[in-house]
């Protein structure tokens, strides 16, 4: 599962009330459930900078995609949201047009085709389906 993949055994995870994380205590995480409908805080409030950068984000894809987005390529608009938004305070920002452009030049081209392929053959292994 992505937990158990991505985090370590023990770790505090907490979550709102969604039944799909009712088993995370038996995986031997720390599990702290806060069920949002029946507090009198707002998301905002309990949780402000995963509300933040999830606000940044939705901006983001509104903005810069007009609405327009593919789930086929979620994971792709993330990874660049992810590659901006760590790059946000970095004192030589005048350079983050020069690193992207750096980077996309150290490997051969792909074409629409080769990287639709390699999403499927991607999303295959990552969910074994």
């Amino acid at each position: 599962s992505f937990v158990a993949n991505n985090i370590e055994s023990g770790s505090l995870i907490h979550t709102d009330g969604w039944e799909g994380y009712s088993g995370l205590d038996k995986q031997g995480y720390l599990h702290k459930v806060t069920v949002l409908r029946k507090k009198k805080e707002s998301a905002s409030e309990l949780l402000p900078r995963v509300h933040r950068v999830i606000s940044l984000l939705k901006r983001w894809l509104m903005g810069t995609h007009q609405g327009a987005i593919s789930h086929d390529y979620l994971d792709y608009y993330l990874d660049e949201f992810t590659f901006r938004f760590n790059r946000r305070n970095s004192r030589h920002r005048g350079k983050l047009f020069y690193r992207l452009l750096q980077q996309a030049v150290s490997v051969e081209p792909m074409t629409h085709e080769q990287l639709a392929k390699h999403d499927r053959q991607h999303k295959f292994e990552k969910h074994n389906i």
